[in-house]
């Protein structure tokens, strides 16, 4: 736990080193890929229950002992999608590796206090996870948590251990190169660090802690030297509690993010714009277009007071928030320009006196960043000129 905690600590105080300073990290959006690459430490397996596939196997014990594993390399790729309001969803292929050094039990399982182990473990396969990344808590990173469950196959790469023996049988010799599957689960920590020169590009640093379930049972072979000489028998053996604690660093890039804006020209100076005869606004509710009861009164109000004035035009003039894509908001402003002019046609004013615009997410009435559902933006200006 403590070597767990001091490598998070390290990473959370080495990366904003390499990456350059922003205020707003834009949230993902769209589709995305990632790499990345680190170390895994193992928790200790458990062998249990040596089955013989052959009779007369009299003189073999059954191995109840406990694999220790080295620190092994980790790499992961992922296929995700943004969804704009933090979550994520992402499909992973991933691979761990790591070489067993040792094997401890007791007299009684026939391998003695300890001994040596060789071979490796290698998990490989797919994962499915879902992210949430909170926006906004602080200016050069977002944090992220995700879970995700999927299928792992565990290869025992040239695994041997030979034991120390007991007066029953004398040096065991263990041994099995064989693969299964098994379900999986994992938590994920992480944090990304956005690079404001290029947009969508993300560093990377991740905890995971990936749990394999139940137990897999190998084909193995056990083979004892006694007095009589060595003695080998065939059969099956079960590993179980496979933890797994992955730290990885890696890039990410998402392709739906969008360039930052350049710079905003100085505003020349002008003679302020003659001041409209009236103005009305229609709100409307989060991705509608259509009207309430309450849009229509106030549009009916003023269709009847545009009889009332001499106008020279009347302006219909479309807004939304900055909770979807750009283009997906110009349509929506100009739908719901469309909605309300229509409504004014039916209470009188005349087609040709009405021209409709649509703005999209530009010219907020309340001022926001991007992906914030704010009612006072999603709106449409009826101006009586």
């Amino acid at each position: 736990m403590r070597l767990r905690n001091a490598l998070l600590a390290t990473t959370m105080l080495m990366f904003p080193l390499a990456v350059e300073a922003q205020t707003s990290p834009p949230p993902v959006l769209g589709i995305y890929l990632g790499a990345a690459g680190g170390f895994n430490i193992k928790t200790n397996i458990n062998i249990n229950n040596f089955e013989s596939s052959q009779p007369g196997a009299a003189g073999l014990t059954t191995p109840n002992a406990s694999l220790s594993t080295g620190i092994g390399g980790a790499a992961v790729g992922t296929l995700g999608y943004g969804l704009g309001n933090g979550l994520r969803v992402e499909v992973e292929f991933n691979y761990r590796g790591n070489s067993f050094s040792a094997t401890s039990g007791n007299n009684r399982s026939g391998f003695g206090a300890s001994t040596s182990a060789s071979g490796s473990e290698k998990l490989y396969g797919p994962m499915v996870n879902v992210d949430y990344d909170f926006n906004g808590l602080v200016p050069w990173m977002v944090p992220y948590v995700g879970l995700g469950v999927g299928y792992q196959r565990a290869h025992l790469n040239d695994f041997s251990s030979t034991g120390t023996g007991t007066a029953a049988a004398l040096a065991p010799t263990f041994t099995s190169q064989d693969t299964r599957a098994s379900f999986a689960a994992q938590g994920i920590l992480g944090a990304a660090f956005n690079i404001p020169s290029v947009p969508g590009l993300a560093l990377t640093a991740e905890y995971r802690i990936m749990a394999l379930t139940g137990t897999r049972t190998y084909d193995a072979g056990l083979t004892v030297t006694t007095p009589t000489g060595p003695t080998t028998r065939f059969g099956k053996f079960e590993l179980g509690h496979d933890l797994n604690n992955t730290f990885l660093f890696g890039v990410r890039y998402n392709f739906g993010a969008a360039a930052p804006p350049p710079p905003p020209a100085p505003a020349p100076i002008a003679a302020p714009a003659p001041a409209p005869s009236r103005s009305y606004l229609v709100f409307f509710d989060w991705d509608k277009a259509s009207l309430t009861d309450r849009a229509r009164q106030i549009i009916k109000d003023a269709a009847d007071n545009s009889t009332r004035v001499q106008y020279t035009r009347i302006e219909v003039n479309g807004y939304t928030d900055t909770s979807g894509k750009p283009q997906y908001n110009q349509g929506l402003s100009v739908r719901r320009a469309q909605a309300v002019a229509a409504e004014l046609t039916k209470d009188g004013v005349p087609q040709n006196a009405i021209t409709i615009q649509g703005f999209g997410d530009t010219h907020l009435l309340v001022s926001t960043g991007p992906g914030v559902r704010e009612p006072q933006n999603r709106r449409v200006e009826i101006i009586i000129r």
